[in-house]
């Protein structure tokens, strides 16, 4: 090789060993009506400096738990702190990472009914292959809202979660109250925003919900129970309280007599201050608690509670005091995560502080603008391009694993909503969300990439930790 040669010979070596370290630029925009894209450094594991990619995994047992390091074994899922670091333990005693996928349903289409029929026969073959091929692409749980009985009857099941909903059972009765529509809500569609908890009738809707979850309380493939989803714990909950329900219900009552224990008799609406609200919002937020937990260790005392979807990135995620009252009742804390392109470093290490708990991430996700689908609505921002999305997931997640506190995840969704669907929640109907389509064909170039972070977690976890 003469000197010209090798020169350009090291300068293309040198430029590709730079690429392999550099993010990649993903771009995103609100939803397909944005005019405006906006690029964003998406760090993927073929681009981590020093990170041996063809490195494989350990073993796993039959949860998906690691099987190199033994802890206590229950015959159900826990979590421990291990050093600094949380994990899950799986009923074996091997630390385990959830990732998963929320609603993993066959859908209510009709298309969608003809489609499991010709592909599948069978709910029952639908669960049990899909399941493996979520596995093949590395995922070993299931989310919210998915098809649990048909979960439970396969011979190789996923572990998987119960989501009971005590508050919206009873929302449904009190709307009904009102002639099915309430003058002033919020985008929960709850009376002026609000949480009923001190109602006394929801408490008989809290045993009414969870009494049934006996049947599940010596299954070692749950791993617990989330109650209700993203309830309006809005900052301002003591003051609506007071001024905009009537005198004689039960909120403005419980309300009013705690503000005035903690203020005197003659405090008035006038007199609240920031540290009252917050202070209110713990107590509001722990009679909810109290009460579904009182309830659901009655009934099940074996499986972890996971709590009830945290959301809203301006009120109950930069609570301190609802953080914690959380850890109190949690044994995870789950949080649906919109609106920012990853999660945010001194947030979740303020989440792990308040709480003294560790966290999972219960809904996150992209859509790919070339699924054909309009992509109009739903949280979750769009990016071009199925291999757009796989990147953005291997970004997201390696910043929940940096964390330490972060014990998994649940991508929303399993499959897009059939769009000719006109029944189905407006938010879902139109976007892709899923892994697979309506018609349960795979997003094959989205789940690689899923898959080359998915069976890689326990290397990165130990890559991190070094760093």
């Amino acid at each position: 090789m003469n000197r010209v040669s090798f020169i350009i010979a090291t300068a293309l070596l040198t430029a590709l060993s730079l690429s392999a370290q550099t993010p990649r630029l993903v771009e995103s925009r609100p939803n397909a009506k944005a005019k405006q894209w906006t690029a964003y450094e998406t760090v993927t594991v073929d681009r981590l400096p020093g990170f041996k990619l063809r490195k494989k995994d350990p073993g796993t047992d039959s949860y998906g738990g690691w099987t190199c390091a033994s802890y206590e074994a229950t015959g159900f899922f826990r979590t421990e702190k291990v050093g600094d670091r949380w994990w899950i333990i799986d009923p074996e005693g091997h630390p385990y990472i959830i990732k998963g996928v929320a609603v993993f349903s066959m859908g209510g289409s009709d298309r969608q009914k003809a489609a499991v029929l010709e592909k599948f026969g069978t709910p029952q073959v639908w669960a049990s292959t899909q399941m493996d091929m979520l596995r093949s692409y590395g995922f070993n749980s299931l989310g919210a809202w998915s098809r649990v009985e048909e979960v439970r009857k396969s011979a190789n099941p996923l572990p998987y979660t119960v989501i009971v909903n005590p508050m919206g059972m009873y929302h449904s009765v009190h709307l009904k109250r009102y002639g099915g529509k309430y003058l002033r809500h919020g985008w929960q569609n709850y009376r002026f925003d609000l949480a009923m908890v001190f109602d006394p009738e929801f408490d008989k809707w809290v045993e009414k919900a969870l009494e049934g979850v006996s049947r599940y309380k010596d299954d070692p493939n749950l791993v617990g129970y989330f109650t209700d989803n993203e309830l309006p714990w809005v900052n301002d909950a003591l003051d609506r309280h007071l001024t905009l329900l009537a005198k004689d219900e039960p909120g403005y009552l419980a309300a009013e007599k705690w503000f005035k224990a903690r203020k005197g008799e003659t405090a008035s609406v006038a007199d609240i201050t920031p540290e009252d609200r917050e202070a209110f919002n713990a107590f509001y937020l722990e009679t909810y608690l109290r009460k579904v937990t009182t309830a659901l260790r009655k009934y099940d005392p074996n499986h972890m509670y996971l709590g009830c979807r945290f959301n809203q990135h301006k009120e109950e995620l930069v609570s301190k005091s609802m953080f914690e009252v959380a850890g109190k009742y949690m044994d995870i804390i789950s949080i649906n995560h919109y609106r920012k392109w990853q999660p945010d470093s001194q947030q979740m290490s303020d989440w792990i502080e308040w709480s003294g708990k560790p966290f999972i991430i219960t809904e996150f996700y992209t859509k790919g603008e070339d699924s054909g689908l309009p992509n109009n609505t739903g949280a979750g921002w769009n990016v071009r391009t199925q291999e757009d999305r796989g990147w953005f997931y291997q970004n997201f997640t390696m910043e929940l694993l940096k964390s330490k506190g972060c014990v998994g995840w649940h991508w929303f969704t399993y499959m897009d909503n059939d769009p000719e669907n006109l029944h189905t929640d407006y938010s879902n109907r139109d976007s892709n969300k899923g892994v697979v389509k309506w018609n349960f064909e795979p997003y094959t170039v989205l789940l690689d990439e899923m898959k080359q972070l998915n069976d890689r977690v326990w290397n990165l976890i130990q890559y991190f930790d070094k760093k």
